[in-house]
């Protein structure tokens, strides 16, 4: 397959054909907002004006989430494009406008009694708004009233201000320096192509890499901090505004997360570090040096395996690891594969990383800078996993509920990754593969574990700090974050004043407290894997009703549901656990 031809990008016309056909929503989003200025202080007059206001807000909701995702999408294809980054700017001021338009629904809702609000639920039309309601109530202590509610919600396009600075440095200013590779050709660093080349045999390239990609971070490291000190001030205005205890309280309220689950996975991982120090161990041996660097940890253990993965190869990786699911499964899988979902390779302009977004009645969209490797092979599992979340639940829910929360989508996205992790396990008979193998999943539980759990103390404590009244200074932020490091990978470790600035290219520390997400969502999909590959179709058709509930329930509830009790240490223990028992294999 040749790479930058149509088929390797997604097909955005699925969602509009042309631009006059995305103008014409844009339109429509207009009027609806138009027609909602007439329920403004009447969902008390009667169940039937109260259901014509939340039909008209979800309506609204629908349309303004497929024009700004579409703009954004475009966006996503080149940043540097002028006309896309006008396109986007009109969106989100447009988003910006339906959430200050919607902002008086739940204050008014709230404000009405409560014998109100029971009368209208027993009208049958008000079943699928039952969660919605429930939720909606939930939230009563930390709702103000309409007019506040009106003013905070236009504060949303200034309040972005930090992730765009951040996204437009990060993805279209900053430049990296070239380096020699393996074989002496001059080659630009990337942010696609930084761990692979981190990833390499030549302990000389990895160190350039390092040293090229953080000291150009360094350059802007004020920029950076003031940029990061930005957003989480935001983050803590919209908490005191909503009368939260604190910016973490405010985060997990959303999914209605106990905050002791969030101290749980750091205690629990905390308590096994010594598991991760064992593996730095096992590292510093099997690479033979005298000093383990940061430049290191990339850095593969299996002796001579050279394992380049096209991306026809992943794809038929990944749909034999997940045939376990069933033959439907497999045929949904099939069709996002070869429909144009999916924007595969890394082009100048576009934005770097992987994510997939959805758009209601139409299907899920990908976007990933795929580079031939293992690596890439399983961003491609992980993002199809949220895709066949979005499916599922797209599927069997009301708009309303079609999106899961991300406390459970990462669930999804991590059972591909283990999926496809125990398949290759089972079937690659090479030792040197398998060893690599072994050391993949080793590191996936660094990163998405250990590493992450790390990042969520890192938001804890540069919040706590921002919280009382303390400046997050380039220097507080780097020595914050080298401490951090220093605990986490022990005394084998000789933590390199590079990583300090690490924080700086972290794009998720712009939606505070999403991290421990992947830490919880890992713990979860391996129990979940063990259940579906050892019990069967019964674990099965669990697994199935569990992406097809979306967002219809409380995240906790769903994974319950499903077979898994995150409120308990012990599947964090677990996944612990394996990790442990992949180690005693290798060393």
């Amino acid at each position: 397959m040749d790479k930058d031809t149509a088929q390797d990008t997604w097909q955005l016309e699925d969602i509009y054909q042309n631009q006059e056909e995305w103008e014409r929503d844009l339109g429509q989003v207009e009027t609806l907002l138009e027609e909602m200025k007439a329920y403004y202080g009447k969902l008390g007059e009667s169940a039937d004006t109260f259901f014509s206001a939340l039909d008209l807000s979800t309506r609204s909701k629908e349309l303004i989430i497929k024009v700004y995702s579409w703009a954004r999408m475009k966006l996503d294809e080149d940043n540097s494009k002028p006309s896309s980054q006008a396109l986007f700017g009109q969106a989100a001021a447009l988003l910006t406008r339906v959430e200050t338009a919607l902002s008086f629904t739940a204050p008014e809702t709230l404000a009405l009694p409560d014998e109100t609000i029971s009368n209208y639920r027993r009208d049958h039309r008000f079943s699928t708004y039952s969660h919605y309601l429930d939720n909606l109530l939930r939230q009563k202590p930390h709702t103000l009233s309409s007019a506040e509610e009106h003013i905070v919600a236009s504060t949303g396009e200034i309040t972005r201000t930090p992730d765009e600075i951040f996204k437009m440095l990060n993805n279209a200013d900053l430049t990296f320096p070239t380096i020699q590779d393996e074989e002496g050709k001059e080659i630009q660093v990337t942010q696609g192509n930084f761990i692979k080349l981190m990833q390499s045999k030549n302990r000389r390239v990895r160190r350039d890499t390092f040293q090229a990609l953080y000291g150009t971070y360094q350059k802007l490291e004020n920029t950076f901090a003031s940029t990061l000190n930005a957003g989480v001030k935001r983050d803590i205005f919209y908490s005191k505004v909503h009368r939260h205890q604190s910016a973490r309280s405010a985060s997990l309220f959303a999914d209605n997360i106990p905050p002791a689950v969030y101290d749980s996975l750091v205690q629990t991982i905390r308590s096994n570090l010594h598991q991760l120090h064992r593996y730095m161990q096992l590292r510093k041996k099997t690479l033979g040096v005298d000093e383990l660097h940061m430049y290191d940890i990339y850095a593969p253990l299996a002796e001579d395996v050279k394992w380049e993965i096209p991306y026809p190869e992943a794809v038929e990786m990944l749909k034999k690891g997940v045939a376990v699911m069933g033959d439907s499964y497999g045929e949904i899988l099939d069709k996002g594969l070869n429909s144009r979902w999916i924007d595969i390779y890394e082009r100048k302009g576009k934005t770097s990383g992987a994510y997939c977004d959805s758009i209601y009645g139409i299907h899920p969209f990908l976007l990933m800078s795929y580079q031939d490797n293992l690596d890439s092979a399983f961003t491609l599992a992980h993002e199809m996993g949220h895709a066949m979340h979005f499916y599922y639940s797209g599927q069997e829910q009301p708009f309303i509920y079609s999106a899961p929360a991300i406390f459970t989508a990462e669930v999804a996205s991590t059972v591909h990754e283990s999926l496809l992790m125990e398949y290759l396990l089972q079937t690659v008979t090479e030792q040197d593969k398998r060893n690599y193998l072994i050391n993949y999943y080793l590191e996936m539980f660094r990163t998405t574990i250990f590493r992450q759990t790390m990042f969520a103390e890192f938001e804890t404590i540069i919040h706590d700090q921002a919280e009382k009244g303390e400046g997050l200074t380039s220097h507080f932020l780097k020595e914050t974050y080298h401490q951090l490091n220093t605990n986490y990978h022990g005394e084998e470790m000789v933590v390199d004043r590079e990583i300090d600035i690490e924080w700086a290219r972290i794009p998720h520390f712009y939606n505070a407290f999403y991290v421990y997400k992947y830490a919880t969502g890992m713990s979860a999909a391996v129990s979940l894997v063990q259940q579906i590959l050892s019990k069967g179709k019964p674990a099965v058709e669990k697994y199935l009703s569990f992406l097809q509930k979306g967002g219809s329930d409380y995240p906790l509830n769903i994974l319950q549901e499903a077979g898994v009790d995150m409120t308990s240490p012990q599947p964090v223990q677990d996944a612990i656990d394996r990790f442990s028992s992949l180690l005693n294999e290798l060393e």
